[in-house]
């Protein structure tokens, strides 16, 4: 019961940033007097920040929180991001998809409208949601598993990317920070996210817009002209014209699904 509650808390302050302890009981229906002590052993996990009267996730302190919580922020936008990006899949083709909580959302697009498609992934729940699918054949990369992001990391993913090519890749990103590079918590994954984009002919960063602006501890790659964005019109006008500046033409999906714009370059 205490184990949901603390889900329910980190899960609400990741979709509504602060809140007070009166908006958070509310939200996950405790009394404010056990709000106080569960944002104490929070805290002290270190995967919140209390304030006065309230809290907020502590995003900068290097805490990874799970991945089904993850998956709940920004969740509009990403089904949007994922939609389009299932809309550039080709039938017969071989596919990667990387373990982002946003890449997720292709996965499950798949699965509502499967494909002939050979699917390869680091991301034990990609794989989770497509092994029943029809039409598909499933490849998870091997190595070792992290559970904070439930993907295969290390040599040994490492080593079978070496021997594979993909005609698309479908990669998420921790951070996207003013360098215009990709950042990851993880060392390992990010060494693995590098490989991948040596590894395919047609690359995508799935990125919601809450992650541009934001650094973590180890860089994945620049971007670059020949990696596709996809991301929300939560986007804002200085953060295009940094990434046309660097080559790149983002497309912008609305946050709830609705048109694609594709934004024209610059002259």
């Amino acid at each position: 019961m205490k184990d949901d509650r603390f889900s329910a808390i980190r899960q609400h302050l990741f979709s509504h940033g602060y809140s007070s302890i009166q908006e958070i009981a509310d939200a996950v229906g405790a009394s404010p007097a056990t709000i106080r002590r569960d944002l104490l052993a929070l805290e002290a996990e270190g995967a919140i920040s209390r304030t006065h009267g309230g809290a907020r996730i502590a995003e900068s302190a290097g805490i990874e929180v799970a991945f089904e919580v993850r998956e709940q922020r920004n969740l509009a936008a990403k089904r949007a991001i994922g939609d389009a990006a299932f809309e550039t899949i080709r039938p017969h083709s071989a596919i990667f998809l990387d373990a982002g909580t946003t890449v997720l959302q292709v996965a499950r697009r798949i699965r509502l409208n499967p494909l002939p498609l050979s699917v390869f992934t680091n991301c034990v729940t990609v794989a989770q949601v497509l092994m029943d699918v029809r039409d598909l054949k499933i490849t998870l990369l091997g190595g070792h598993l992290r559970p904070q992001n439930a993907s295969m990391v290390g040599s040994l993913a490492e080593d079978m990317l070496d021997r594979l090519w993909f005609d698309q890749l479908f990669l998420g990103a921790g951070a996207v920070a003013e360098d215009c590079c990709i950042y990851s918590l993880d060392e390992q994954e990010a060494q693995l996210n590098a490989k991948m984009l040596s590894r395919a002919s047609v690359r995508n960063l799935l990125v919601d817009s809450s992650k541009f602006g934001q650094r973590l501890t180890y860089k994945v790659a620049g971007l670059s002209a020949d990696i596709g964005i996809i991301t929300d019109d939560g986007l804002d006008s200085a953060w295009t014209t940094r990434l046309q500046d660097a080559g790149c033409t983002p497309r912008l999906v609305a946050g709830n699904g609705a048109d694609v714009i594709a934004l024209a370059s610059r002259a």
